[in-house]
């Protein structure tokens, strides 16, 4: 038998239903995105999930909880939507939530500076239950544009209980809570709405409905809200620049090239520092461990393995991230990001691809597991496979240290100024290529194996907002840096250990890891690479953080790591196990391109249900990675 409507309708209830204690209350928290809904959410559970200005950043619904009074609180950060009746993953979990979740209250979170826009979502929610509390969020911003807004006049034609905030600062907040205890106690009731039924309607009808509910917020507008054009026009100025046909893509490659030329410039020194300290507490720990009469074999996997494995990510890995993350985070702040979707969107149509991939792209520059995630934006099953299939070919966070540290090993000489920038000029190209890989595929796909028309969307800007520099270094320290860095360690430990095993371990006069990288050899050397290399990426399909550090392992004849006091150090190692600056580059290119690491496979299947495209988001980069090695190994010797 086949499922009836009510069935349905019970089936949602129970995915919905929270767990929850009999003295605890539900609040929901719906909006539109980039409306600042998971500022309040940090606010009013103290928590930290992490926060952009751009859109489709919340894409899974947060949980956390809060006390006001002697009552408490389960709040439920839904994903960002505009509209009910929308068709994306992210928002068919807001709608359903709203529709059937078990709630006390609902907080429709708006934009003070845009607050047309975000009305629809409250007419509809209105619709659906009678425990709405309208929070118009960002107040700050619109005081400084001059934006004032009839709080009571709107309050009193709406029906619903209105607060004016500014969760950043903390304004409005608490009477927040305190309408939020009103509503739950039902001490601030109204009459009862309508059901359900009145978002199972047809496609015309509910676009009636949607065309008279803009309407009616147009209406509202000029009524409650009064606005000064020339600070409204300041965005409208420099978006003229920066999103610009002629100055917005060199503006984006400049920005991005700077961010690089800072990153490495800045990470040399502590970089430096943090070796030496390390590596000198090797020797420190080796005369304790020989005092103790620890043996060998133990010594050597703990202290050659583990312990030289971890000081070489911490030193290498830590200084480039804590300078790259906050200033990636601050242009994320300032609202800079979608300005770049807005730039390469035109690409992406021509690639037969859906624009959201310009967003799920960026986040995937911080995880390509998250970026993968991210795709739940995208209303199109096909055109979000291909995303989901496309995301790891844009470097992440776990290549980029990699990167840094090679392209400023092998592509800076003199130590002039010229050449300090050409490795932010190295890895602005990987990106760029990256993003031309991308579209190649993404076109390639769609004439293939996913064919379709791009569907069509609107990208909103965000205003520009002064970014809040203790919250971005907070964030991008603690939620980006460490974390990253702590994921590296867990895999490094352990494969620091391994490494020292296959590399001490004989089988007659070779270690088994000699076997091994000989057996890849002849692959190695056809891509421009060795061996060892492809080892070590193999090695490191748990976490792309470790590759050097495992490679450096494998280059030893004992299996450790040696004291390198600086990148040229690095380099001299490189150098006399047959590197040139073929190999640095293409290192560096099949780091850029090839397979996804665990966690992001991992994602993929969740994404998809399929393990046929997880196996094809694995088997495409990793036979591009090859192709263009093999390509330009070929091309440098056919010209040297």
């Amino acid at each position: 038998m086949g499922l009836t409507a009510e069935s349905v309708k019970v089936k949602l209830k129970e995915i919905y239903e929270i767990s929850k204690d009999e003295d605890q209350y539900v609040v929901a928290l719906a909006g539109n995105p980039n409306t600042g809904k998971s500022t309040v959410f940090n606010y009013l559970t103290g928590l930290n999930q992490h926060t952009g200005n751009w859109p489709g950043k919340t894409v899974v619904s947060a949980r956390g909880e809060f006390k006001h009074n002697s009552n408490d609180y389960i709040l439920v950060d839904l994903p960002g939507s505009y509209s009910l009746f929308s068709a994306s993953k992210d928002e068919e979990v807001a709608r359903d939530f709203i529709c059937y979740g078990n709630y006390d209250a609902v907080v429709v979170v708006a934009d003070a500076t845009c607050l047309e826009r975000n009305l629809n979502l409250v007419f509809q929610i209105s619709k659906i239950t009678n425990k709405v509390i309208l929070c118009i969020n960002l107040i700050d911003e619109a005081r400084r544009k001059n934006i004032s807004i009839d709080k009571e006049g709107l309050e009193k034609e709406l029906n619903i209980p209105i607060l004016l905030t500014a969760a950043r600062k903390g304004e409005g907040m608490k009477e927040l809570k305190e309408k939020i205890e009103k509503i739950v106690l039902n001490k601030d009731s109204r009459d009862e709405v309508e059901s359900t039924l009145y978002f199972q309607q047809d496609a015309e009808v509910r676009e009636e409905i949607t065309e008279s509910n803009y309407n009616y917020a147009k209406e509202l507008k000029e009524k409650y809200v009064k606005e000064d054009a020339k600070k409204l026009n300041r965005d409208k100025k420099i978006d003229d620049i920066v999103t610009s046909k002629i100055f917005g893509i060199p503006i984006m490659l400049s920005l991005l090239g700077l961010i690089f030329w800072i990153t490495i410039q800045g990470a040399n020194y502590p970089s430096q520092l943090l070796s030496n300290i390390l590596f000198g507490f090797h020797e420190t720990l080796t005369n304790i461990f020989i005092r103790l009469q620890v043996n060998d074999f133990i010594r050597g996997v703990l202290l050659d393995g583990v312990y030289l494995g971890l000081a070489w990510v911490v030193s290498v890995m830590l200084p480039p991230m804590a300078i790259f993350f906050p200033m990636f985070t601050l242009l994320e702040d300032l609202g800079y990001l979608p300005r770049i979707a807005f730039n390469v969107d035109h690409l992406f149509k021509k690639a037969r691809a859906h624009g959201k991939m310009c967003l799920t792209m960026c986040m995937g520059f911080g995880c390509n597991a998250a970026g993968v995630i991210g795709c739940r934006i995208i209303d199109s099953p096909r055109e979000r496979l291909i995303a989901i299939i496309t995301n790891n070919l844009v470097p992440c966070n776990g290549r980029f240290p990699l990167t840094i540290v090679l392209s400023a090993a092998f592509f800076a000489y003199s130590g002039s100024f010229i050449d300090s920038i050409i490795p932010a000029i190295s890895i602005t190209l990987l990106v760029i290529i990256g993003v031309f890989a991308t579209l190649v595929v993404s076109y390639l796909l769609s004439k293939t194996l996913l064919k379709g028309v791009p569907s069509t969307f609107t990208l909103e800007l965000p205003p520009y907002r002064a970014p809040q520099v203790g919250r971005v270094i907070y964030t991008s320290i603690i939620d980006r840096t460490i974390f990253v860095l702590f994921r590296a360690i867990v895999v490094a430990a352990p494969a620091g250990a391994v490494t020292w095993l296959l590399a001490n371990i004989y089988l007659g006069d070779m270690s088994i890891l000699i076997y091994i990288a000989n057996f890849l050899e002849p692959l190695g050397k056809a891509m421009g690479l060795d061996g060892f290399i492809l080892l070590a990426f193999i090695a490191g399909f748990p976490a792309n953080e470790i590759v050097i550090p495992v490679l450096l392992m494998a280059y030893m004849s004992t299996g450790s790591l040696i004291d390198f006091e600086s990148v040229e150090s690095l380099k001299n190692v490189l150098l006399a196990n047959g590197w040139t600056g073929l190999t640095a580059l293409n290192v560096m290119l099949f780091s850029l391109l090839h397979w996804p690491c665990s966690t992001t496979l991992w994602t993929i299947k969740k994404e998809t249900g399929s393990l046929k495209w997880t196996f094809a988001a694995f088997i495409i980069p990793t036979t591009i990675a090859f192709a263009v090695c093999f390509i330009t190994a070929s091309l440098y010797k056919l010209i040297f």
